[in-house]
């Protein structure tokens, strides 16, 4: 039997020149010109040319509680114009950018044991401040204050009090997404060793929930590669569930852990609790009413209180469509069918996926004709879930066009991609939500799109931005469209404008002096708005080194604006703290294609 070879989710590929594909959980800000870079593209965007000038970006790179030069540490400046490019920092932490173009960068610096930290950043969680560089202008001293790293540290244990290996941990911490609080994994994860033993570095000083999971993406491979069928192993019936410190499967029973600045918490140990496991098994047919072979079979864990996108199991059909997973705790999941044509077409289309045989790689799988797709909900509580039958479909396809405002196609329309994520911000990655080109003549189609998609574009061409979304003569930017299988939706108009929104402006103290260290947040002044998915009515804004703000691209309409000394990245997406904010925001209306001018002042 040939069994394909599979990492985790996807399958293992080798690119030709295809857009890589983005979770359908990406958080697309339409003020943000998002250009999603495929395999060997830079955050320019593919085909653009990048820019050069007269422009020098210098500084230096020391530690904050000393101020002794970091030697080689990364720096890396980021700018529409010019992607990502990095620097080392010399014996004495310096660094230098040269000709740089006229524009608006970010600089972010990595070393390790300190904090990852922006240009600008003086608190944890804060985002940086922007450097706006005029043609020729010379900066000198962009400099950055590192400090040092917090460590979490401990032991993970089973029900026995003895450690567990290869369990992987996470810190993770509250925030607020897609219109609900969830945990987030804050930082890098990192894996137990044969004592049990892990340790969590480089963390900004902060408040963290702690995970540990016994089951990783080497285990997913090995069974999507095995597939259903043949000899049987002993297994015990129980198992773990992902634990959190000190020793709870519930995010609402867990306990904070706080570090400074620098410090190491080595106490922080966790019994992973241990639950009944299931198997879940059951037969996909295809919408011809025939077994469908060699799909791809995906338990997606429910997102509404922590995003862990670590899969519940996975597997693959038999010739006759079974499939078995085994090992599965209690939880409510999404149960994902793929034929292997459609895990081809979420690969871009431009991908090889090869098979292995027992005598080696024996090419790549025929896929079934055309790619089909099922998702239905599944509940485990312990017992098996057997005698399930998963019927696939084609899904639906839309159609559309891009619509230029004034009539004036720009160049390279062909390297624009759409995506089509899931409106739902509870599921997980949904299929049929891949990166689509759309063609030389502006007309883009999806095809196997399942429930409630939104329409999002990637690698814009400069100057251009999305203005809306319609369907039926209705706007559909922000809810989506539900489709149903097999059903063909067309005439979608996705409208761009060269004439976006901006807003600039400054801030002052209450004696009025100008102020250059703080945060703005704009947002709607419809409340209904606040918690959307994907919400293009909610930004914020740092001051650049002169202490001036701009946030571009809002949709018209009426807003808030308030400045605060600080708010955490991210914070400001909670309706509750913009219900609290909008109490000493001023308020503002923007028209379309309009232009604000803002001299706010520090809210206390």
């Amino acid at each position: 039997m040939q069994h394909l070879i599979t990492t985790g989710l996807c399958f293992a590929i080798l690119s030709i020149g295809a857009s890589a594909p983005l979770s359908a959980q990406v958080e697309v800000r339409q003020q943000i010109e998002i250009q999603g870079p495929g395999p060997g593209e830079g955050p320019a965007g593919p085909h653009r040319q990048q820019k050069t000038g007269t422009g020098r970006i210098r500084g230096r790179i020391v530690t904050a509680d000393s101020g002794v030069a970091v030697r080689r540490a990364q720096v890396r400046i980021f700018g529409p114009d010019i992607g990502s490019k990095a620097a080392l920092t010399d014996a004495d932490g310096r660094y230098e950018f040269r000709d740089l173009p006229a524009g608006r960068f970010n600089l972010t610096v990595t070393k390790s044991g300190f904090v990852m930290m922006q240009y600008g950043q003086n608190r944890p969680f804060e985002p940086g401040r922007p450097i706006e560089l005029a043609d020729g202008q010379f900066i000198d001293r962009a400099d950055v204050a590192l400090p040092r790293g917090s460590v979490l540290s401990g032991r993970v244990v089973d029900e026995f009090g003895e450690p567990v290996a290869d369990a992987m941990v996470a810190a993770m911490r509250m925030q607020f997404m897609n219109g609900r609080r969830r945990l987030m994994n804050t930082g890098r994860s990192v894996q137990t060793n044969d004592l049990g033993q892990f340790r969590v570095y480089g963390l900004p000083p902060g408040e963290y929930y702690v995970s540990a999971t016994l089951r990783s993406f080497e285990m997913m491979a090995m069974d999507s590669m095995s597939g259903p069928g043949g000899p049987v192993g002993s297994a015990p019936s129980s198992g773990y569930a992902p634990t959190y410190y000190p020793g709870t499967a519930s995010p609402n029973d867990a306990q904070r852990v706080s570090v400074a600045v620098g410090q190491e918490l080595s106490s922080v140990d966790i019994a992973l609790q241990p639950v009944k496991l299931a198997k879940v098994t059951g037969t996909a047919i295809g919408s011809d009413g025939k077994p469908l072979s060699s799909a791809m079979i995906t338990l997606i864990p429910n997102m509404r209180e922590a995003m862990f996108f670590m899969p519940g199991g996975n597997s693959r059909t038999s010739k006759d469509g079974q499939f078995t997973i085994s090992n599965v705790v209690p939880g409510e999941y999404s149960l994902q069918v793929r034929s292997t044509g459609a895990m081809m077409m979420e690969m871009g289309g431009g991908a090889m996926v090869f098979a292995m045989g027992p005598d080696g790689p024996a090419g790549p799988p025929a896929p079934r004709a055309d790619p089909e797709f099922a998702s239905v909900p599944v509940t485990v509580s312990g017992e098996d879930v057997t005698g399930l039958v998963v019927v696939t479909t084609h899904g639906a396809k839309a159609s559309g066009r891009l619509v230029f405002e004034g009539g004036s196609k720009p160049e390279g329309i062909n390297t624009i991609r759409v995506i089509a994520p899931s409106a739902d911000p509870d599921s997980g990655p949904m299929p049929g939500a891949g990166a689509l080109q759309v063609k030389e003549n502006g007309t883009f189609e999806v095809s196997g799109l399942i429930g409630a998609r939104m329409f999002r574009l990637i690698n814009l061409p400069r100057g251009w931005t999305l203005k809306s979304v319609k369907a039926n003569g209705s706007d559909v930017t922000d809810t989506g469209i539900d489709f149903k299988p097999g059903e063909e939706v067309g005439g979608i108009e996705v409208d761009l404008t060269q004439h976006g929104t901006s807003i600039s402006g400054m801030v002052n103290d209450g004696r009025g002096t100008p102020v250059k260290d703080y945060t703005v947040v704009v947002f709607s002044d419809d409340q209904q708005k606040w918690a959307l998915p994907m919400n293009r009515w909610t930004s914020s804004a740092r001051p650049d080194q002169d202490g001036r703000f701009k946030v571009n691209n809002l949709p018209p309409g009426g807003y808030y604006a308030i400045a605060v000394e600080y708010v955490a990245s991210g914070e400001w997406n909670d309706p509750e703290w913009l219900e609290r904010a909008r109490t000493g925001a001023t308020h503002f209306s923007l028209d379309d294609g309009g232009n604000a001018t803002l001299t706010l002042k520090l809210s206390q």
